[in-house]
C-alpha cells in the first residue's frame, strides 16, 4: 500500500481518507501519519455513510433528511451541493463507476438514483419498499442495485429493465449491509443477529439478469452485525460488529482468518480495504479510527480527534488515470 504521498499531489494522486459520525464533523486525514489535514462541517446531522467520486474530486456525505457534497480540490469547510428534500436519514450513498449519477438507500422505505450532470438537484429515479432502507450496493456490472430493508429483504433492482426480485435470507433479520466483490462473483450480506449469508452470482452481463446461488451462511459475530466489504482482490470479506470488532474471513472457503479488536474499540462501524488488500482501516463508537495490518493483526496507525463515534468512512489509497 502507497501511504508516502505528499499532501501537495494532485487529487487524483492523493490517497483520502474520510471520517465521520456523530459529531457532526467531517475530517480528512493523512493517512501515512495520521495527522487531520482539514475538518468539514456537517452541521444539521451526524453522517451516516461517506463515499468519494470516482474522479476524487468530490465527498458525499448522507445525513438526516440530506446529502451533501464537499469539495475535496479547495480547503472549502462547507458543502458545495446540497441534496435537500428527502425525509427521515439517507442510510448509504454511492457512485456509478464513470460518476455520472449517485445513488442513495434511505429510512423513507427508498432507494434512488441522482443524474449526477443535471442542474436540479433532482432524484431521477426512485425504487420504493416496504420497509426501511439500510443499505444499497451497485453490482459491478453498473446495471443492478442491490436494496437490503429493516424487514430482513434483499431486493435485487435491474436498473435497465425496471425489473426486481426479492430474497429473505432470514426472517425478521434486518439486513444491515451488502457488499459484492469487484468480480461481481460473490454477494455478501449481514443482519442484525450477528450473521453473514454469502451467494455466489452467475450471469450479469449484457442483457442478462444476476441469479444468485446461496453458498455460505456463517455465524459471524455474536452481536449485531454492522458492515461488510470485499477486498479488492476478492480473496477476503470484513464484518463489523457490536460485539467491538472486526473479523477477516478468506473468502476460498469462508473461514476466519483474523479477528482486529482493541481495548475500548465499541461498536465497529464501518471498514474500507487498502487498494492492495493488505490492509484495513475502521471506525469505532470510542470516536478513533483504526489502520490494520491484516496479516499481522495489529493497529498500524490510529486516526484520532473525534469528539463522539465514527459511524462512516471512506478510503481511496489507488492512483487514478487522469
Amino acid at each position: 500500500m502507497t501511504l508516502t504521498m505528499t499532501s501537495d499531489s494532485s487529487p487524483s494522486e492523493q490517497v483520502i481518507l474520510a471520517t465521520g459520525g456523530y459529531d457532526h464533523t467531517i475530517k480528512l486525514w493523512q493517512a501515512h501519519t495520521g495527522i487531520c489535514q482539514r475538518t468539514a462541517q456537517h452541521t444539521e446531522s451526524q453522517v451516516n455513510a461517506l463515499d468519494i467520486t470516482p474522479d476524487k474530486q468530490h465527498i458525499a456525505a448522507a445525513g438526516y433528511q440530506h446529502i451533501r457534497m464537499y469539495d475535496l480540490t479547495s480547503n472549502n469547510p462547507s458543502p458545495v451541493v446540497n441534496y435537500d428534500g428527502l425525509s427521515k436519514n439517507v442510510t448509504s450513498v454511492g457512485f456509478q463507476e464513470e460518476g455520472k449519477w449517485m445513488y442513495t438507500g434511505g429510512e423513507d422505505h427508498s432507494a434512488r438514483i441522482w443524474d449526477l450532470r443535471s442542474r436540479t438537484l433532482q432524484c431521477q429515479r426512485i425504487f420504493q419498499v416496504s420497509a426501511p432502507v439500510n443499505c444499497a450496493c451497485l453490482h459491478p456490472n453498473q446495471s443492478e442495485l442491490v436494496v437490503g430493508d429493516q424487514s430482513g429483504v434483499i431486493h435485487l433492482w435491474d436498473l435497465k429493465t425496471d425489473h426486481n426480485e426479492q430474497l429473505i435470507p432470514e426472517a425478521d433479520a434486518s439486513i444491515q449491509s451488502i457488499a459484492m466483490d469487484p468480480q461481481g462473483k460473490l454477494m455478501a450480506a449481514v443482519n442484525n443477529k450477528g450473521r453473514c449469508y454469502i451467494w455466489s452470482l452467475h450471469g450479469g452481463e449484457s442483457q442478462e439478469p444476476t441469479k444468485m446461488k446461496p453458498s455460505h451462511k456463517i455465524e459471524a459475530h455474536p452481536k449485531f452485525a454492522l458492515k461488510c466489504a470485499f477486498s479488492p482482490d476478492s480473496s477476503l470479506l470484513v464484518t463489523t460488529s457490536a460485539d467491538q470488532s472486526a473479523r477477516i474471513w478468506q473468502t476460498k472457503d469462508f473461514n476466519l482468518l483474523t479477528e482486529l479488536k482493541q481495548e475500548g474499540q465499541r461498536w465497529v462501524w464501518d471498514a474500507a480495504f487498502s487498494a492492495d488488500s493488505q490492509y484495513i482501516v475502521t471506525a469505532s463508537s470510542d470516536g478513533i479510527a483504526r489502520l490494520w495490518n491484516i496479516e499481522k493483526g495489529t493497529v498500524e496507525r490510529e486516526y484520532a480527534g473525534h469528539n463522539k463515534a465514527i459511524t462512516s468512512l471512506a478510503f481511496r489509497d489507488q492512483i487514478v488515470n487522469p
